[in-house]
């Protein structure tokens, strides 16, 4: 699919919570993400590093959707920062199986041109 005018928006808010939130000292914060609902609303989040574990920007993005009462999603980016530049990012296998299990029908941004829906991107969930 090709990008649209929103999302390009949504990759704009993940850089800015990223450039926000981004620790190139401790490495602790480096990844920002958006998540729209199917009502436009955007969510946020950043990665947790810990020394024994640590949650991805897409599992706290959709935390802070979900303890808001969201339950219907669009799509959603996960924008790896270095230093000055970006990188999109497609989920982790952990998080792509999260995103089917929340939300079957979100769309993901993998790259500045285009998205895919979660049942493209994990072929074979776990149900």
């Amino acid at each position: 699919m090709i990008l649209t005018n929103e999302d390009l928006k949504l990759i704009e808010e993940a850089k800015k919570i990223i450039d926000k939130n981004y620790d190139n000292i401790n490495w602790n914060n480096t990844v920002g993400c958006a998540l729209m609902t199917v009502d436009k609303k955007i969510y946020l989040g950043v990665n947790l590093d810990a020394a024994s574990h640590g949650s991805c920007a897409e599992y706290i993005a959709m935390g802070n959707a979900i303890t808001n009462g969201e339950r219907n999603f669009e799509t959603i980016i996960a924008i790896l920062k270095i230093d000055e530049g970006y990188k999109i990012l497609p989920p982790c296998g952990n998080c792509r199986q999260m995103l089917y299990t929340y939300a079957k029908d979100i769309n993901i941004i993998i790259s500045d041109q285009e998205k895919v829906s979660i049942k493209e991107l994990l072929k074979y969930p776990c149900d």
